[in-house]
């Protein structure tokens, strides 16, 4: 079922027992709670984009497994064309909304245990595969908002799961009955969880037998008894509560909460992996890529809304064509579609993982979080370049909307009379709102996977000796003519070396 946005909002607004805080108070109903209304709007968007004009041909797919057509965001990847129109779809939303729509990380945990759940099948264990297949019919036949919960609370960072002093520094399995399982422990950073009705659990990171009880993938309903999300801190939040439309944009903000499962039950039919670690290995990569890829279009997206605003304001300001600003336009559409290129190509060269499933050219992936690690900040540093000191300086709305200052606002804060000094105001604070925002700046770091992470990725996937071995064919070394890969270990993963095959074929 399609479902329009209207359609979400009232699903989320009559939830009973969930049990979400902010600030230290507990919240209710999330679509008029003015910290976590703009994530409501920003999720609202997702199933809207599915009725507009100009998203509804990316936002709608045909699902081979309810036979209906879909919204894209519950898809499953049924070839490299799919994959780029995610990274379409999500450029294009992000100038919907000029802030992480949050429902990706969800679509992500789906295609991946789509995946997983395959391999476990083909090792003899059909089980898993068979919940997971119920469960996805079920999500797109109501068309749910989900969220995806990877990373653990962690603790002492050089120590495995098994080694923590605090034993539920990862969400582990506490008990396993008859009928399911009880877990126990919290997952930090989980974006847009406030505004979901589902949340899918992952492990976080490879694991050895001895961490068995932390190998664990499930789903359970966001309200469920037992789990509670705290909402946490972003930059300059506190103008949501001021009820205003230019300090407090309607979508610019999303939100990452800290989710805690405290003895949560989950039924058998809802668990997707259990105690057993060696899948752990194939979900944090396959995760990791497919998340990695999607960047490449919200952060491009989020980068056209910045090059919009910088020329906007050069004009306001008289100096759009000024060398130096049409200098610092011109990078910054080289930043931006760099990232985006780089999204694109993962898709493009996308991987065959089973017969109806595609995963993300793992190098590629890797390789356009990697920009986006990078990219941002200095889109930022050049549109705040452009826009000047007011960016951090402005007034506010309220000394605007006040009668005994608005006069002076007026003359003071404006530039080219064409323009309003409400105009000015407007747009310097969508430079603050979207350039140094959470969801372009840290997230763009930390989000998927730190820097380091890829890197390493680039290391273990990219064929040194097949590269090597054209180098030394190309200079024509003597004794050294064998178009052939040299013997040696290989360092990634089975998947990735999979990945590196099928990719070195099609070359």
């Amino acid at each position: 079922m399609l479902r329009t946005g209207e359609d979400y909002l009232k699903a989320i607004a009559v939830r009973k027992n969930v049990e979400i805080f902010v600030m230290g108070k507990e919240v209710k109903d999330i679509t008029q709670d003015p910290f976590l209304k703009p994530s409501v709007m920003a999720f609202k968007a997702t199933y809207d984009a599915a009725w507009e004009d100009d998203t509804r041909e990316l936002a709608r797919a045909k699902s081979p497994f309810i036979n209906e057509e879909i919204n894209r965001f519950v898809h499953i990847h049924q070839s490299p064309e799919d994959l780029a129109a995610k990274v379409k779809l999500l450029r294009k939303l992000t100038h919907k909304t000029g802030a992480c729509f949050q429902r990706c990380v969800g679509w992500d945990a789906l295609n991946t245990l789509y995946i997983v759940t395959k391999m476990m099948k083909a090792d003899g264990r059909p089980e898993y595969y068979e919940r997971f297949t119920d469960y996805l019919k079920y999500v797109q036949r109501n068309d749910l908002a989900l969220a995806g919960a990877m990373t653990d609370a962690k603790g002492v960072r050089s120590l495995k799961p098994s080694q923590q002093p605090n034993k539920d520094a990862y969400v582990r399995v506490k008990e396993v009955t008859s009928d399911g399982i009880i877990v126990s422990g919290a997952k930090a950073n989980i974006t847009g969880v406030a505004a979901t009705e589902e949340i899918i659990v992952l492990p976080t990171r490879a694991m050895g037998q001895e961490d068995a009880e932390y190998a664990v993938a499930f789903a359970v309903p966001t309200d469920s008894p037992g789990v509670k999300i705290v909402v946490g801190r972003q930059v300059n939040d506190a103008r949501r509560f001021e009820g205003g439309d230019i300090d407090g944009v309607p979508y610019a903000f999303n939100h990452e909460g800290l989710v805690i499962f405290d003895d949560v039950f989950v039924p058998k039919e809802r668990v997707f992996l259990l105690k057993e670690p060696k899948y752990t290995v194939p979900i944090v990569e396959i995760f990791s890529a497919y998340h990695r890829q999607g960047y490449g279009g919200c952060k491009a997206g989020l980068g056209d809304i910045l090059i919009g605003a910088s020329l906007n304001l050069a004009k306001q300001l008289g100096i759009e064509k000024a060398p130096h600003v049409q200098e610092k336009l011109t990078e910054m559409i080289f930043y931006t579609e760099t990232m985006y290129a780089a999204g694109i190509a993962a898709s493009l060269n996308a991987v065959k993982l089973c017969e109806d499933c595609y995963w993300v050219n793992p190098l590629e992936a890797n390789i356009t979080k990697h920009w986006v690690a990078r990219l941002p900040a200095i889109l930022n540093q050049l549109a705040v370049d452009i826009a000047g000191g007011a960016v951090g300086t402005a007034p506010s709305e309220w000394d605007l909307k006040n009668p005994k200052l608005r006069s002076y606002i007026e003359k003071y804060f404006q530039g080219v009379t064409e323009f309003t000094a409400e105009d000015r105001l407007r747009m310097t604070r969508l430079v603050e709102n979207v350039g140094l925002g959470v969801a372009f700046q840290i997230e763009s770091i930390h989000g998927a996977g730190s820097p380091a992470a890829q890197r390493i990725t680039f290391n273990r996937v990219y064929d040194f000796s097949y590269a090597e071995e054209i180098a030394k064919r190309l200079a024509g070394m003597k004794n050294n003519l064998v178009w052939k890969k040299e013997a040696e270990p290989w360092r990634g993963t089975e998947t990735e070396r999979m990945a590196s095959q099928t990719m070195k074929n099609k070359s």
